[in-house]
């Protein structure tokens, strides 16, 4: 099978982890779980983006010197 992640993941250990979620979780709590990531993601990504714009201020500053 061909993996389709990386670390080699195929789509059989992809269900299976989804299975064990599911039945872990519970179907009530899996919104709530990927409302969480979708927040944590944003965030990151949010926080990537202010330390790409402070790099290019200090990088401005310094040409400006």
């Amino acid at each position: 099978m061909t993996p389709l992640f990386i670390g080699g993941l195929g789509m059989s250990e992809v269900l299976v982890i989804a299975l064990v979620v599911l039945l872990f979780f519970g179907g009530k709590k899996i919104p709530e779980l990927m409302k969480g990531l979708g927040k944590g993601v944003r965030s990151f990504k949010e926080g990537m983006n202010n330390v790409e714009k402070e790099i290019e201020e200090i990088k401005d500053t310094e040409q400006k010197q």
